[in-house]
Protein backbone atom coordinates (compact mmCIF):
# COMPACT_ATOMS: atom_id res chain seq x y z
CA UNK A 1 0.00 0.00 0.00
CA UNK A 2 2.46 2.32 0.50
CA UNK A 3 4.67 1.65 -2.75
CA UNK A 4 1.12 2.57 -4.41
CA UNK A 5 0.55 5.71 -2.68
CA UNK A 6 3.91 7.19 -2.95
CA UNK A 7 4.50 6.23 -6.49
CA UNK A 8 1.28 7.31 -7.64
CA UNK A 9 0.89 10.31 -5.84
CA UNK A 10 3.68 11.17 -7.33
CA UNK A 11 2.31 11.39 -11.04
CA UNK A 12 -0.80 13.37 -9.45
CA UNK A 13 -3.41 10.80 -8.29
CA UNK A 14 -5.17 12.39 -5.65
CA UNK A 15 -8.17 10.19 -4.37
CA UNK A 16 -7.56 5.93 -3.73
CA UNK A 17 -9.93 3.90 -2.75
CA UNK A 18 -9.28 0.49 -1.37
CA UNK A 19 -11.54 -1.87 -2.17
CA UNK A 20 -10.52 -5.53 -0.52
CA UNK A 21 -11.28 -8.39 2.07
CA UNK A 22 -11.31 -8.40 5.38
CA UNK A 23 -12.74 -10.68 8.55
CA UNK A 24 -15.44 -9.18 10.59
CA UNK A 25 -14.58 -9.32 14.63
CA UNK A 26 -17.96 -8.40 15.45
CA UNK A 27 -21.31 -10.35 15.77
CA UNK A 28 -24.01 -9.11 13.49
CA UNK A 29 -21.32 -8.26 10.41
CA UNK A 30 -21.89 -11.24 8.75
CA UNK A 31 -19.98 -12.71 5.65
CA UNK A 32 -21.03 -11.31 2.43
CA UNK A 33 -21.68 -7.96 4.44
CA UNK A 34 -19.43 -4.83 3.87
CA UNK A 35 -17.13 -2.39 6.14
CA UNK A 36 -17.18 1.21 4.60
CA UNK A 37 -14.03 2.45 6.95
CA UNK A 38 -14.54 5.58 9.01
CA UNK A 39 -11.01 5.08 10.55
CA UNK A 40 -8.17 2.45 11.69
CA UNK A 41 -6.43 0.76 14.04
CA UNK A 42 -2.66 1.38 13.22
CA UNK A 43 -1.13 -2.55 13.92
CA UNK A 44 0.55 -1.92 10.48
CA UNK A 45 3.46 -1.12 11.53
CA UNK A 46 4.44 0.48 7.74
CA UNK A 47 2.40 4.03 8.76
CA UNK A 48 4.58 4.27 11.82
CA UNK A 49 7.56 4.67 9.36
CA UNK A 50 6.00 8.13 8.61
CA UNK A 51 4.38 9.00 11.87
CA UNK A 52 4.68 8.27 15.15
CA UNK A 53 1.46 6.08 16.38
CA UNK A 54 -1.03 8.30 18.18
CA UNK A 55 -1.61 10.21 14.54
CA UNK A 56 -5.00 8.91 14.01
CA UNK A 57 -5.47 6.71 10.45
CA UNK A 58 -8.62 8.26 9.04
CA UNK A 59 -10.54 8.14 6.05
CA UNK A 60 -11.09 11.83 3.87
CA UNK A 61 -14.65 12.73 5.27
CA UNK A 62 -16.02 13.92 1.62
CA UNK A 63 -14.83 9.79 0.28
CA UNK A 64 -16.48 8.12 3.13
CA UNK A 65 -19.47 9.91 2.41
CA UNK A 66 -19.39 8.77 -0.78
CA UNK A 67 -18.82 5.46 -0.10
CA UNK A 68 -22.06 5.53 2.18
CA UNK A 69 -24.11 7.10 -0.59
CA UNK A 70 -23.44 4.94 -3.22
CA UNK A 71 -24.18 1.92 -0.64
CA UNK A 72 -27.34 3.58 -0.46
CA UNK A 73 -28.26 4.41 -3.72
CA UNK A 74 -27.20 0.92 -5.16
CA UNK A 75 -29.80 -0.58 -2.54
CA UNK A 76 -27.14 -2.41 -0.49
CA UNK A 77 -28.44 -2.38 2.84
CA UNK A 78 -25.95 -5.19 4.72
CA UNK A 79 -23.13 -2.67 4.72
CA UNK A 80 -21.60 -1.00 8.00
CA UNK A 81 -19.29 2.07 8.85
CA UNK A 82 -17.06 2.25 11.42
CA UNK A 83 -13.65 1.81 12.83
CA UNK A 84 -11.51 -1.34 10.89
CA UNK A 85 -8.16 -2.81 12.36
CA UNK A 86 -4.76 -2.80 9.82
CA UNK A 87 -2.00 -5.48 11.32
CA UNK A 88 0.57 -7.21 9.16
CA UNK A 89 0.56 -9.93 9.63
CA UNK A 90 -2.73 -12.24 9.02
CA UNK A 91 -1.82 -15.25 11.43
CA UNK A 92 0.04 -14.24 14.53
CA UNK A 93 -0.92 -10.35 13.91
CA UNK A 94 -4.51 -11.16 13.92
CA UNK A 95 -4.59 -13.39 16.78
CA UNK A 96 -4.90 -16.46 14.86
CA UNK A 97 -3.41 -19.95 16.51
CA UNK A 98 -0.52 -20.53 14.39
CA UNK A 99 2.88 -21.37 16.30
CA UNK A 100 0.68 -22.09 19.97
CA UNK A 101 4.23 -22.53 21.84
CA UNK A 102 5.57 -18.96 20.75
CA UNK A 103 4.37 -16.03 22.74
CA UNK A 104 3.54 -13.17 20.21
CA UNK A 105 2.71 -10.38 22.15
CA UNK A 106 -0.94 -10.28 20.26
CA UNK A 107 -2.62 -13.17 21.98
CA UNK A 108 -5.21 -10.74 23.76
CA UNK A 109 -5.34 -8.06 20.56
CA UNK A 110 -8.80 -9.74 19.29
CA UNK A 111 -10.41 -9.23 22.29
CA UNK A 112 -9.55 -6.12 23.36
CA UNK A 113 -10.66 -4.93 19.51
CA UNK A 114 -13.78 -5.97 20.21
CA UNK A 115 -14.32 -4.40 23.24
CA UNK A 116 -13.25 -1.49 21.61
CA UNK A 117 -16.10 -1.81 19.04
CA UNK A 118 -13.53 -2.43 16.11
CA UNK A 119 -15.95 -3.86 12.78
CA UNK A 120 -13.24 -5.59 11.01
CA UNK A 121 -9.21 -6.66 10.68
CA UNK A 122 -7.41 -6.15 7.19
CA UNK A 123 -3.97 -5.29 6.36
CA UNK A 124 -4.03 -1.83 4.58
CA UNK A 125 -6.61 0.63 5.22
CA UNK A 126 -4.10 2.36 8.25
CA UNK A 127 -1.27 2.67 5.88
CA UNK A 128 -3.59 4.31 2.99
CA UNK A 129 -5.21 6.57 5.13
CA UNK A 130 -2.09 7.86 7.31
CA UNK A 131 -0.47 8.52 3.89
CA UNK A 132 -3.18 9.72 2.80
CA UNK A 133 -4.10 12.60 5.86
CA UNK A 134 0.17 13.16 5.64
CA UNK A 135 -0.18 14.28 1.83
CA UNK A 136 -3.48 15.82 1.58
CA UNK A 137 -4.87 13.02 -0.42
CA UNK A 138 -8.39 11.67 -0.26
CA UNK A 139 -8.33 8.16 0.96
CA UNK A 140 -11.19 5.83 1.85
CA UNK A 141 -11.60 2.30 2.16
CA UNK A 142 -14.39 -0.80 1.38
CA UNK A 143 -14.39 -4.12 2.31
CA UNK A 144 -15.95 -6.95 1.64
CA UNK A 145 -16.33 -9.64 4.98
CA UNK A 146 -14.81 -13.21 4.12
CA UNK A 147 -14.97 -14.00 7.23
CA UNK A 148 -15.91 -13.89 10.53
CA UNK A 149 -14.35 -14.50 13.36
CA UNK A 150 -17.05 -14.76 16.23
CA UNK A 151 -19.02 -17.67 14.41
CA UNK A 152 -16.10 -18.96 12.54
CA UNK A 153 -17.62 -18.51 9.28
CA UNK A 154 -15.63 -18.11 6.31
CA UNK A 155 -17.03 -17.59 2.46
CA UNK A 156 -13.92 -16.67 -0.10
CA UNK A 157 -15.25 -13.98 -2.41
CA UNK A 158 -18.55 -13.23 -0.38
CA UNK A 159 -19.90 -9.67 -0.90
CA UNK A 160 -16.93 -9.01 -3.67
CA UNK A 161 -19.21 -7.60 -5.73
CA UNK A 162 -21.13 -5.52 -3.81
CA UNK A 163 -17.97 -3.50 -2.65
CA UNK A 164 -16.34 -3.05 -6.01
CA UNK A 165 -20.07 -1.54 -6.79
CA UNK A 166 -19.78 0.81 -4.44
CA UNK A 167 -16.28 1.95 -4.73
CA UNK A 168 -17.10 2.79 -8.62
CA UNK A 169 -20.30 4.47 -8.02
CA UNK A 170 -18.32 7.00 -5.03
CA UNK A 171 -16.07 7.90 -8.27
CA UNK A 172 -18.99 8.48 -9.44
CA UNK A 173 -20.38 10.31 -7.04
CA UNK A 174 -17.28 12.22 -5.81
CA UNK A 175 -16.70 13.82 -9.33
CA UNK A 176 -20.55 15.16 -9.28
CA UNK A 177 -19.75 16.54 -5.71
CA UNK A 178 -16.25 18.10 -7.43
CA UNK A 179 -18.21 19.41 -10.10
CA UNK A 180 -20.80 21.05 -7.65
CA UNK A 181 -17.89 22.41 -5.30
CA UNK A 182 -16.08 24.34 -8.66
CA UNK A 183 -19.77 25.94 -9.91
CA UNK A 184 -20.05 27.37 -6.08
CA UNK A 185 -16.88 28.26 -5.35
CA UNK A 186 -16.85 26.13 -2.38
CA UNK A 187 -13.64 24.23 -0.97
CA UNK A 188 -15.69 21.58 1.17
CA UNK A 189 -18.36 19.89 0.94
CA UNK A 190 -21.50 20.20 3.03
CA UNK A 191 -24.84 18.81 3.10
CA UNK A 192 -26.71 22.35 1.87
CA UNK A 193 -24.29 22.71 -0.91
CA UNK A 194 -25.58 19.07 -2.90
CA UNK A 195 -29.41 19.56 -1.68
Amino acid sequence: MAIVVNEASAIGVGTFIRVGSSGAIQQGVECGDVVISSAAVRLDHTSSCYMMPEYPAVADYEVLLALIEAAEGLGIADYHVGVTATTSDFYAGQSRPTAREQATGMEDVLSTLQKARVLNLEMETATLFTLGSLRGLRTGSVCAVYANRCTDQFKPGAGERKAIRIANEAVKILDEWRRVKQRKRKNWLFPSLIR
